[in-house]
């Protein structure tokens, strides 16, 4: 039996950022009954430039930062089958989305569960402590392990600078609380049409990538005025 504090202790010695677990109790599509978010920040320099438009350096580190989240839920399975656990890493090559780009649990699901943050009006996450300027993800446990306050409910207040620049129009300004569908935050469709709409002008690739909407967020200045950047 690992304790919750081994099991953090041990994932951030892996290089997570930010470790929750929460209960997964009622959750669809979840048969574990514990659900372990970890988030790794994104550079302050690199977050900077995304006000701007995407960038094939935010290209890059989103696949490094996504290959380097595998390493740490993978590690964390094994930690916990080691001790006698069932556990199920949700990697990339693992997750599998539908055709609207929704995965079974998203690991948004687990982060809120596991008290990481919250979803914005930009339809991401958001943390106190980096705002949305982070990749996440997530493992699964049948370990009976302490729980994290979930959170459930919108802090965005008034602020709607990620749906005021927004280069799609796709945001549609609502405030998140649990069991709402995405649909009613974003018009993802259109989101993701203006995504790659923007790489291939700005880089030459098509691929869905911007980051302008965390990267105005006003939780992510404070994480990047933290850093020593300015506004």
């Amino acid at each position: 039996m690992r304790t919750s504090a081994e099991l953090k202790q041990f994932l951030y010695g892996q290089g997570a950022g930010l470790v929750g677990i929460g209960n997964m109790e009622g959750i669809e599509n979840c048969r574990f009954q514990t659900g372990v978010a970890i988030a790794v920040p994104l550079p302050p320099r690199a977050v900077a430039a995304l006000r701007e438009a995407p960038t094939l350096e935010y290209l890059d580190l989103y696949h490094a930062l996504n290959q380097k989240l595998d390493e740490i839920v993978l590690a964390g399975e094994r930690f916990l089958q080691n001790a006698g656990h069932n556990a199920l890493a949700q990697t990339t090559a693992r997750v599998k989305a539908d055709g609207d780009n929704i995965s079974p649990l998203p690991h948004k699901t687990v982060a809120t569960r596991a008290g990481l943050g919250w979803i914005g009006k930009s339809g991401l996450l958001v943390t106190p402590q980096y705002g949305g300027a982070i990749r996440l993800s997530s493992l699964l446990t049948d370990a009976e392990l302490d729980y994290d306050e979930p959170v459930v409910r919108s802090r965005c207040g008034t602020c709607g600078l990620c749906v005021e620049q927004c280069p799609a129009g796709a945001l549609r300004g609502a405030l998140w609380e649990a069991g709402m569908e995405r649909k009613q935050i974003v018009d993802v469709e259109a989101c993701r049409k203006k995504q790659v709409e923007i790489m291939s002008r700005r880089t030459g690739i098509e691929t869905d990538l911007c980051g302008k909407c965390f990267a105005v967020c006003a939780y992510t200045r404070r994480y990047l005025n933290g850093s020593g950047r300015e506004e």
